[in-house]
Order: C-alpha cells, then structure tokens, then sequence
C-alpha cells in the first residue's frame, strides 16, 4: 500500500492570541507530525487570514482552530477543500454575528481605545476563564502579556474580520472529512450547546467536552485538549493517510 504524505497540524489562533495558546498543547503532542501555529494580528478579514495558511503551507492540512482559528479553518475549507485532511473546531461557532454583538464588542474596543490595551485585557480576560482560581491566577501574566503584545490597530482588525463572518454552517455541513470538535464545560462564549448544535450539522464529527475549563481550554486544560486530539488524530486522521 503506498503511503500518502503525513499533513501538517496547523493550529490557528484566536482573538488577541497568539502561540502562547496553542504551545502547551503541542508540546503535548507525538512529535512525529509537522506543526505550524498561525496567529492573525495585520488582518482584517477571515477571508486573508486563510489565504495566509493555505499560503504558507503545502500540503494536506488538519486545520485545529481556536476561537476565532476556527471560524479561519472553515474559510480554508471553503477555499480548498481538497487540501483539508481533518478539522478540528475549539471554543467556536458557525454562526454569522448575532444581534447586539457589535455592541458588546463596541464596549471592548472603547476600553481599548480610551484606557489602552492593558485595561482591555482586565475586562477581557477573566469572563474568558474557567479554571480553577489558582490555575487561572497563574496563567493570566502571561495572558496578558499576550494581550498587550497587540497594537490597537491589530485588535481592530481582528474585530472587523469577526463582524464581517458570513454563516459557515453549510461550510462544515458539506465537509465529509474527519472533524472533531471541542468545548468546554465552563465556556460561556462558545458553550457546550453551541458545539452541540455544530454536531447536528456534522454528525460524523466527533464531539469532546472538556472538564474544567473556559474559552481559553488549550491553554487551561492543555494535558486533556492534547489526549483527545492524539486519539482522534489516531483514529480519524491517520489512518486516513496510510
């Protein structure tokens, strides 16, 4: 039996986010698979976000988007199916924005601009958490060392690229390859019900809920989002490559 290349795991990260999310699961992962972790900030559409990852990879992908990532890993998979070998959706959603949403990002953007970004992530930050007291307590220097790593300007871009999302339902509905999705228990942005409304859609998919943990779930619960994506990635992805 001839063997088809190995994809590239591409880990795309969300609002404000950069590789300090996603490293704690990687380094949890079986070295043998290649890694790119791609975070967005100069970017003001989903649309170029994906481009930049279709762009700077060859090859089969298993697209493993946060956030945000994910609503960029539907927009790869809208631009290049064929190059999607697996698909991993976190802490997300397919839907286009709801009513009040720009308003409530409105609140963020005007701390951002009035305070600076250092105001913006106390108000950001913690209704994002979900962990245990002490485990958040000591992941938010580095959080927000992240989050005053963006320019406003970055921010704002990133903030444009959401509003302007089209509805990616029927994206992940006719995406026939494997998919898993992930959420957490304690997430009040992309909660438990939203990913179980995204498995009506995809039914194949497979569906983990992570104890524990809020929207930030890769960088709160890393050791339990590593072992359900080394099994599914076990079970789904590469076998599918052999």
């Amino acid at each position: 039996m001839t063997r088809k290349s190995s994809p590239t795991l591409a880990f795309l990260c969300g609002l404000l986010s950069d590789a300090r999310v996603w490293e704690p699961v990687v380094e949890r992962l079986p070295a043998a698979l290649p890694t790119r972790i791609f975070a967005f900030p100069g970017h003001e559409s989903l649309t170029t976000m994906a481009e930049t990852v279709l762009h700077d990879t060859d090859g089969p992908l298993v697209l493993i988007g946060h956030s945000m990532g994910g609503r960029v890993a539907l927009e790869a998979v809208r631009q290049a199916p064929e190059r999607i070998a697996g698909l991993v959706l976190a802490n997300t959603g397919v839907h286009p924005p709801a009513p009040g949403e720009r308003d409530g990002r409105q609140r963020m953007i005007d701390i951002a601009r009035s305070q600076g970004m250092a105001a913006l992530a106390e108000a950001w930050l913690p209704p994002m958490m979900g962990a245990a007291p002490d485990r958040v307590a000591a992941l938010m220097p580095s959080l927000r060392q992240m989050v005053t790593g963006y320019a406003l300007a970055a921010y704002l871009g990133q903030i444009e690229a959401l509003l302007g999302r089209a509805d990616a339902g029927s994206v992940l509905a006719g995406y026939a390859g494997p998919v898993l999705l992930m959420s957490a228990d304690h997430d009040r942005w992309s909660p438990p019900a939203q990913h179980a409304a995204m498995h009506d859609l995809a039914p194949h998919a497979a569906l983990t809920i992570v104890p524990g943990a809020g929207h930030m779930m890769p960088v709160e619960a890393p050791e339990a989002v590593a072992a359900s994506l080394a099994e599914w990635l076990t079970q789904a992805v590469m076998t599918e490559a052999e």
